[in-house]
């Protein structure tokens, strides 16, 4: 783990309790990095589908594990306390299966987060990319004080989609992008904090929150 008298965010940790395990995230882990490196290598998505508008995927697997480490090593070395990405390494029943970010700009002011992440293929279908969503949630609204979460999705990208309405989050327009040289309608989406009170969730663990409260103050 990196020390956090060097990164405020290194012993954060978040922990979403489940009986077919436990959904761990960890911010600053460097050996989880490596192993997520790995993880993406094996393969994020179909061949034939793309989630992504900047299509990072598309390259042979040494090179996707090599932009996996450095995006992540990205996060660690930019942040401010006005803008900031935590990219988490997750984990189920202690295997290293994706990442979670989120993210924010002029955040003291606007009090507004954004979310993104992905799964490796062989990690799909189980339910972890909901409880990891829920866990940042927690972090940003319970943790952080946010008052808005937003997301976004390809319409072609159902997994992504069911996450955020289980979750509570509201349509807000579509816009449209440039995927791989051609457009392609995406779904944006907002969860205010009163929503989020509102709805039940499981119980989220949060772990080394006082540095980070203390940078961002």
């Amino acid at each position: 783990m990196l020390p956090v008298d060097l990164h405020p965010f290194a012993a954060l940790r978040l922990t979403v309790p489940h009986p077919e395990g436990d959904v761990e995230l960890r911010a600053g882990d460097l050996e989880g990095v490596v192993e997520l490196s790995r993880v993406a290598a094996a393969g994020v998505h179909a061949d034939d589908a793309m989630p992504f508008a900047f299509p990072w995927t598309d390259c042979a697997p040494d090179e996707r594990a090599r932009r996996t480490f450095r995006w992540q090593l990205g996060g660690w070395a930019s942040w401010t306390p006005q803008d900031w990405r935590l990219d988490f390494v997750v984990r189920r029943a202690g295997v290293v299966v994706g990442t979670q970010s989120l993210e924010a700009r002029d955040f003291r002011v606007l009090r507004e987060v954004s979310t993104g992440s992905w799964l490796g293929r062989g990690h799909q279908a189980r339910g972890t990319g909901t409880l990891m969503r829920t866990a940042v949630l927690h972090l940003a609204f319970a943790g952080l004080g946010a008052a808005l979460a937003r997301s976004d999705a390809f319409l072609d990208n159902p997994a992504s989609l069911g996450v955020s309405r289980r979750l509570g989050y509201r349509d807000d327009g579509l816009r449209t992008l440039v995927r791989q040289g051609v457009p392609a309608r995406t779904q944006r989406l907002r969860l205010d904090v009163a929503d989020w009170r509102a709805r039940a969730r499981p119980g989220v663990r949060v772990e080394g929150l006082e540095p980070v409260l203390a940078a961002l103050a």
